[in-house]
């Protein structure tokens, strides 16, 4: 199996996840733990684990002229990422924020074509413009958006910060991706979070009853920490090494496609014609936007 078949696999189960959290993270938050407090306990968890993966795997060392952008990075990709996406997803609907996400993989094309000089090909343009309409029908399509939520426009906006956020995160992490390990990467992004969001998760997190935690809640709590923190970080960050950030967020389109996946195997959901046709315009895109082209413009 060659690496790029490889990364776009680790792609598919990242999102995977991610399609699993919008729930799964609602489902704990506010009644058990508070955003904040799940953040921090989401970040500490993730740290630990990266330090212990980097300190039995991986012998090296950063370079002093990297730092700063490892620190970005932790800020936008760990911090302000996850702070937003809690933070909006506690006041709005998992509907509205898997929406809210499609404007991810085109602020991240937007920035990857200035920064890092992406070909701006049409077949790629015209994927990611395919890709935003399959998502967007897959994610409204039979299901009623929630009405008398006067915090539903925040947290919205929160989402859409998060999506801004994750978008920088992946334009500014390129670079670092042909000089160090993934896993010496993730190390230090997850440690600058940890330090960033230290000061306001603590005090939600001395609130939380824990022993009134239910072994669902439990269960849930610990698929955010490993499976959304630390397995989807490093399946993202381990597919940058060999595709282009565009292709990495473009996958964020296919949540909405793995989600309803999940819920026909859980027997929650029905597949009509309507799913059928959304999900196939999601893959057709996703295959317009790994395509090579004629770049258009200068």
């Amino acid at each position: 199996m060659n690496d790029i078949l490889k990364s776009h696999i680790a792609l598919f189960f990242a999102n995977l996840i991610y399609a699993l959290t919008f729930t799964l993270a609602k489902d704990i938050m506010p009644d058990t733990i508070q955003p904040m407090g799940l953040i921090l306990i989401r970040v500490l968890g993730a740290m630990i684990l990266f330090h212990l993966a980097h300190r039995f795997w991986v012998k090296e060392k950063v370079k002093r002229k990297d730092y700063g952008l490892l620190i970005l990075c932790g800020i936008f990709g760990v911090a302000l990422n996850m702070t937003f996406f809690l933070k909006g997803l506690n006041y709005t609907t998992p509907i509205h924020a898997a929406v809210t996400m499609t404007s991810a993989p085109i602020i991240i094309f937007i920035l990857a074509v200035i920064f890092h000089r992406e070909k701006k090909t049409m077949p790629r343009i015209f994927g990611v413009a395919l890709g935003a309409i399959g998502a967007i029908v897959l994610a409204v399509y039979g299901r009623e958006f929630e009405t008398g939520n006067p915090k539903l426009a925040l947290g919205n906006f929160f989402v859409f910060v998060n999506a801004v956020s994750y978008a920088i995160y992946l334009t500014l992490v390129k670079p670092l991706m042909t000089q160090y390990h993934f896993l010496t990467i993730t190390k230090w992004m997850f440690t600058v979070g940890f330090i960033a969001v230290l000061p306001f998760g603590f005090e939600e997190v001395l609130l939380v009853e824990w022993k009134q935690i239910s072994n669902k809640i439990w269960a849930e709590i610990a698929f955010v920490v490993v499976g959304t923190s630390f397995l989807a970080y490093i399946c993202n960050i381990y597919a940058l090494r060999k595709l282009q950030a565009s292709t990495v967020g473009f996958y964020i389109y296919l949540q909405p496609v793995l989600a309803t996946l999940v819920a026909l195997i859980l027997g929650s959901d029905q597949l009509d014609p309507v799913k059928i046709l959304a999900s196939l315009i999601i893959f057709v895109g996703v295959y317009l936007v790994s395509r090579k082209g004629k770049a258009i413009g200068p």
